[in-house]
């Protein structure tokens, strides 16, 4: 697969590699260069394991923002029409 960087320096990630590698709209990525090659990975999110009742879950140790219903519709939106999240619609 090919993409390409557009003027302001976005590179679009195809589709077959976010649904292969779990990556969503919000993931953060660090990018490291080793050997010529650009390597790519999600940030790991930090997080503490803790009891709650009969089960143990992961929860953030930072904040993490949830997302409005607008976000997640205008989101959605975007994505249908084949654009980028908070693009102008024409």
């Amino acid at each position: 697969m090919e993409t390409t960087i557009d003027q302001a320096g976005r590179l679009v990630v195809p589709k077959a590699v976010r649904e292969a590698s779990g990556l969503a709209p919000g993931t953060r990525l660090r990018f490291r260069v080793r050997d010529g090659r650009i390597e790519i990975e999600p940030v790991p999110l930090e997080v503490s394991l803790e009891r709650r009742g009969s089960v143990v879950v992961a929860v953030p140790r930072k904040g993490q923002a949830v997302l409005t219903e607008a976000e997640v519709e205008e989101t959605t939106a975007g994505l249908r029409a084949g654009g980028a999240p908070g693009d102008e619609q024409a």
